[in-house]
């Protein structure tokens, strides 16, 4: 007989043991009539461990045995959310609603799902409604500022449910961090500090706000600031080793940095954004180990993997920029992200997108297998190489109009990154001023002199170019109005 409580397999997931919570659900399930707790905590555990398809099967399997479980309908609806099943996890969500649950989390999910359905009023109406649950619900704030933000644009009127629910909660450092992050991608860096530095004198150990007030501190040329805000971090802690470096490196002081990102990668070696400043520090101090790290030659690589000059390919690429268009239905970008002045889709990865997408998605998996074959040796890169790689996230970038570009920025949780061009301007052709070609090298944080960026790839319709993901990239400022529309993903090692 069974007898452990399913709650156990959360305390083992939140200490990092998921093959544990996998082997205490597994056994809790192996009864004739597992409870709802046991379901929950089987596909939770499922997710742990990256076995999303397989947790969905317990969610619905659940649902039919428990139907008047509001919780278990939730359950389902977030699953069916997390693997792009929009419709499915609408109906799921409302549901659990009609059984009378009444939790925020659902409607939250509910908005979440009516979003990726691009039903936008009804998912600021859903997310308006966490908020009548739970007035302090930092997600539900955030998620509806931004929503209303990419769809129309509006600082003021998009800022609005942020302003307030700060105002409301003065000591709520999560609403506070979600307030500045949205006016520091509206174009007030100074108001957002401002946000950061009051939050942080009510929670001066909040890692989130400190790490903000150091880097925009950082874009505001403050470098001074930066440095005394993050002297503040504890030492023994290998993110705030991180921000330490990142100020270090506006200060100019190299040696200091490279220490500081010394530290964070020995202690988190995968962590692409401490690898970063380390490479910038590195070539602050003219290491050498840095041309280890950004070897443009051996691990920059550009693949033409359609010929738009081929009546296939031509085909294809027309076909391809029709099914992204009807993904991109916002204004302008989110919150968080490298783009400025352009619109962000999420590509779902389950194959339920139009053929011209799935089409691609599958040449883009090949060139992975193929980019994995050619990464050989030792290094913070090609260690990593298992044999195999698989995605684990993909979006679609368009830009319009001469304003819209990408920020230079690393991808913090991807191993291979990625662009592969759907749509270009004409004036990519330039190879003297090489505008809207994507660069490497030039750093995404400040630092005491100018960084140049050291590497450029021309786009082409139909190129994909691959690169390390802790590598700083951009794109040059170009003058067309043309569509520039861009495909992109981050692929992780798999066990082989």
């Amino acid at each position: 007989m069974v007898t452990a409580d399913p709650r156990q397999a959360y305390d083992l997931i939140a200490r990092g043991d998921v093959d544990g919570a996998l082997r205490l659900t597994t056994a809790l399930m192996a009864v004739p009539a597992p409870s709802v707790g046991a379901y929950a905590a089987h596909a939770a555990a499922l997710k742990a461990v990256g076995r999303t398809r397989e947790a969905l099967e317990v969610n619905r399997a659940a649902a039919e045995r428990y139907p008047a479980s509001g919780a278990t309908w939730h359950n389902l609806a977030a699953t069916l959310g997390d693997l792009g099943h929009g419709e499915e996890a609408i109906a799921a969500a409302q549901r659990a609603i009609s059984v009378g649950l009444q939790a925020p989390e659902t409607r939250l999910v509910l908005a979440r799902a009516l979003q990726s359905e691009h039903r936008f009023d009804e998912a600021e109406r859903a997310f308006a409604d966490a908020l009548r649950l739970r007035p302090d619900y930092e997600e539900a704030n955030n998620e509806l500022s931004q929503l209303m933000w990419m769809r129309t644009g509006d600082a003021e009127q998009s800022l609005g449910p942020l302003q307030r629910a700060v105002a409301a909660n003065p000591n709520h450092a999560g609403l506070a961090y979600a307030l500045a992050m949205a006016q520091e991608f509206t174009g007030q860096k100074e108001a957002a500090r401002a946000t950061a530095e009051r939050a942080l004198t009510r929670a001066p150990n909040d890692r989130r706000l400190l790490s903000l007030v150091v880097e925009l501190s950082c874009k505001l040329g403050d470098a001074a600031t930066a440095v005394r805000w993050a002297a503040q971090a504890p030492p023994e802690d290998p993110v705030a080793r991180a921000i330490q470096a990142q100020a270090l490196l506006a200060a100019g002081d190299g040696r200091a940095a490279a220490a500081a990102a010394e530290d964070a990668v020995r202690r988190l070696p995968n962590d692409q954004y401490a690898v970063a400043l380390l490479a910038t520090a590195w070539r602050m101090t003219g290491d050498p180990r840095y041309r280890e790290l950004y070897d443009y030659d051996r691990l920059v690589a550009a693949y033409d993997i359609v010929d738009p000059d081929t009546p296939d390919g031509a085909a294809f690429l027309e076909e391809l920029r029709a099914a992204l268009r009807k993904l991109h239905r916002y204004t302008t970008h989110p919150f968080g992200q490298s783009v400025r002045q352009g619109s962000q889709a999420t590509l779902r990865l389950d194959g339920t997108h139009e053929p011209a997408i799935e089409r691609l998605l599958g040449l883009l998996r090949d060139a992975v297998a193929r980019r994995v074959g050619e990464v050989r040796g030792e290094g913070l890169f090609q260690g990593r190489n298992t044999g195999a790689a698989e995605m684990s996230g993909a979006w679609s970038i368009r830009l319009l109009g001469a304003s819209g570009h990408h920020a230079d920025h690393i991808h913090p949780r991807g191993w291979i990154s990625s662009a592969f061009y759907v749509s270009v301007p004409d004036d990519v052709r330039d190879e003297a001023r090489k505008p809207g070609w994507i660069k490497f090298g030039e750093p995404g944080v400040a630092t005491a002199e100018p960084m140049p960026a050291e590497r450029y790839v021309q786009p082409r319709a139909g190129r994909l170019v691959l690169f390390p993901s802790y590598m700083w990239h951009g794109t040059v400022p170009y003058d067309s109005a043309e569509e520039r529309m861009t495909v992109a993903f981050d692929a992780v090692p798999v066990a082989p």
